[in-house]
This record gives C-alpha cells, sequence and structure tokens, in this order.
C-alpha cells in the first residue's frame, strides 16, 4: 500500500484548497441557504470548479474528464468539507457520474459525462425510501415495463438538489430484480416537495406517479441495477468519508486557534491539560479517519474489493465525526452551542455525513456480515482482516 501522493494528486490537493478557501465562507454558505429561488449551491463556485477542470478528476479524457485517480477525487471532497461548500460533488459525481461512466451506454456517456465536467449539468441520485438509510438492493419504488421503455411509480426521499438536477437516477423494483433509470425532474408526473434537512442541504421527497423513461435513459436493466449498487456503494462510502476527514479536521483547526486564543486565569485554556487531552484525543480521531479513507480510496485504485475498507471508513466518519464535533463544541464552551457561529455547522455537516449511507451501525453490521460470509466460504482469517 503506497500513501505517497503523485504530482497530480498534489496538484489536485493545492488548487482545490485555494479555490475552495478563496471562495467559501461562513456569510457564503448562509447566502446560499438563504436564496429561496436559488438551486442550493453555489453555482459561481461550482462554475469555478469546473474551469479549474476538477469535476471531471474521475472522468475518463474521452468525455471532457481529467482520468485521475479516485484518491485524488477524495482530496478534492476532503477540501471541500474542510470549507463546508454547498456543492454537489458527491450527488453529481460519485453518487451519479461515476457509474454512468461505468456502466452506460456511449450514448449515454456522450449525452450527459461532458457537460458534467463542463459544470453545464447537474445529476443526482435518488435511492432511499423511508425506512431505507442505505443503498438497498429492493425497492418499493416500481418500474414496469412498456413498449418502448418503462414507467415508474413510488417514491424517494432524501434526494440532493432534485429541483436545480437535469437528471436524476432512481433505482426501481422491476420483474427482474433491481433497475435504474434517468428521470428529468420536470417530466410529466414527477412531484417535488422540499425536505428539511440536518446540515441545511437543498434535498426533496420525489414522488413518480407512471412517469415515462425511454430506453436511452435506462442505465441497468431490472435485475442489473443490484451490480451497479455494489460498484457504487464502498465509492460512495469512501466518498463520504473524505468529506468528513475535511470537516472534522478544519473544526479542529479551529478550535485549536480558538483555545490558544481564549483565557482563563492570565492562560491560554489550550494550555490545561484537560483541555489539551481532548484536543489530543480528536487529533487521533481525525488521523485515524484519514488513514482509513486513504486505504479504502488507494484500494479502489488498485482495483481490488475496497468494500470492508470503505465500511471502515465509514465507521470512523461516524464515529470519530462524532466525537470530534463534540470536543469542538465543548472546547469553545457556550459559544459552541451557539447555531449563528461557524463551528457549529461542522457538528451539523458531521451529523448529516453520519447519516448518510447508513451510521456506524450499520456499518458494523455490513462489516460483520461480509466476514461471516467470507468465513463460511473458507477464506483465511488473516485474509478476511486485510
Amino acid at each position: 500500500m503506497n500513501f505517497e501522493f503523485s504530482e497530480e494528486e498534489e496538484a489536485v490537493q493545492e488548487l482545490a484548497g485555494q479555490i475552495l478557501g478563496d471562495a467559501t465562507s461562513f456569510d457564503r454558505l448562509r447566502e446560499v441557504e438563504a436564496d429561496a429561488e436559488g438551486p442550493g449551491f453555489d453555482r459561481v463556485l461550482w462554475a469555478s470548479l469546473a474551469e479549474a477542470n476538477l469535476l471531471g478528476l474521475a472522468l475518463s479524457e474521452d468525455h471532457g474528464g481529467q482520468d485521475w485517480s479516485f484518491l485524488a477525487l477524495c482530496l478534492l471532497l476532503e477540501q471541500a468539507g474542510r470549507n463546508l461548500a454547498p456543492i454537489p460533488l458527491v450527488e453529481s459525481i460519485v453518487y451519479t457520474a461515476l457509474p454512468i461512466q461505468q456502466f452506460g451506454s456511449e450514448v449515454l456517456k456522450k449525452d450527459l459525462l461532458p457537460g458534467v465536467a463542463s459544470g453545464d449539468t447537474l445529476l443526482t441520485a435518488a435511492f432511499f425510501e423511508i425506512g431505507d438509510p442505505a443503498l438497498a438492493r429492493t425497492a418499493r419504488t416500481r418500474a414496469e415495463a412498456t413498449g418502448d421503455g418503462f414507467s415508474l411509480s413510488g417514491q424517494k426521499v432524501c434526494v440532493p438538489y432534485a429541483a436545480a438536477a437535469d437528471k436524476i437516477l432512481v433505482s426501481a423494483q422491476g420483474g427482474e430484480g433491481l433497475g435504474l433509470f434517468l428521470v428529468a425532474p420536470s417530466a410529466a408526473g414527477v412531484t417535488l416537495e422540499q425536505q428539511e434537512t440536518t446540515a441545511h442541504e437543498r434535498q426533496y421527497v420525489v414522488t413518480l406517479d407512471g412517469v415515462s423513461v425511454d430506453s436511452g435513459d435506462v442505465l441497468a436493466l431490472p435485475g442489473s441495477g443490484e451490480a451497479v449498487l455494489d460498484w457504487l456503494e464502498p465509492r460512495a462510502a469512501t466518498a463520504l468519508s473524505a468529506l468528513a476527514v475535511g470537516v472534522a479536521g478544519e473544526g479542529l483547526k479551529q478550535t485549536a486557534t480558538y483555545t490558544s486564543e481564549r483565557k482563563q486565569f492570565d492562560k491560554p485554556i489550550g494550555s490545561f491539560q484537560g483541555v489539551s487531552l481532548r484536543a489530543a484525543d480528536a487529533y487521533i480521531d481525525v488521523e485515524a479517519m484519514r488513514s482509513t479513507m486513504w486505504q479504502a480510496a488507494w484500494r479502489i485504485d488498485n482495483g481490488d474489493d475496497a468494500l470492508k475498507q470503505a465500511a471502515i471508513a465509514k465507521w470512523w466518519a461516524c464515529m470519530g465525526g462524532h466525537r470530534v464535533s463534540h470536543t469542538c463544541q465543548h472546547l469553545h464552551g457556550g459559544i459552541g452551542a451557539d447555531i449563528d457561529y461557524p463551528i457549529h455547522r461542522h457538528f451539523l455537516r458531521l451529523k448529516h455525513i453520519a447519516m448518510t449511507l447508513g451510521g456506524s451501525n450499520e456499518q458494523l453490521a455490513s462489516l460483520g456480515a461480509r466476514i461471516a460470509d467470507e468465513a463460511k466460504s473458507g477464506v483465511e482469517v488473516g485474509a478476511i482482516l486485510q
């Protein structure tokens, strides 16, 4: 395993940090959120990332991308988390564009991926239903075959940026199993209802009532969708973990600055043993979050099965993020509980990430089930734990 960054990855980290650091602020975040008529994300920042060729990092050169590593994309996501950037990187690129690149037809790729890389096309995904926090391999939303495509009916929840998206990737159950279909939010039979979310992200309940999908907008026929989600799950979990590393790391950095300046008894509170011990524990959590995320990303780039490593990284994002966010708030004292103070947004964002794709208990259950299956199949204990 090699954790040395390539020149391209180092360039991504530096450029992304510069663009996101210059363009984001707490005031800008609230301005974007307060714009009820806007798309719910920062279009100016989105265009800046596209102009710098950062939106197409993991997309192929044939479709306007850079064809760089998944780790490079994770480094971009880490910087986005560090700056609490209100942009749909995970939703448009990881949840949707990457599966289209891997499994879509050439026509579908040419129609959508160049626009994603240029920032002109926004994609999102509708995978979740009430009671299903993870990437479920079944769905109550139904896909009925028609003469030239499918008809979708059902309801999806927690669909990010649905109103602003050009296409929504919807999972639905057909006669042969799970399928994946691309739907325009403006299509006949689609109804959107905005939801309240933990981190103030613009999400929607999407109701589908006999929505027609032609054959060209089918990413996976019923019975083939499970394989797509198997491929996507470790990438989605690792991407969320990368966001969490950035959010937690910056929250701890801001807390270190605060405790070095805030004084009690004429001394910086950071010099008190209790404060320094809690900060040290939080630092260890952040580094554990970072190293497990890197491990999962490295295995993905290496072509290995990364499902266990991604579940471990997501567990650390949930539990490490929980501990770090509480430490940051507690060490800020009373102002840490002020919802108008920036550190509170790090708490909210880490909670939001933890609840997306299943929390710590779901990760442990997934990891345990996989280890048990491998043990039954005769895989040696040492190999299971790798």
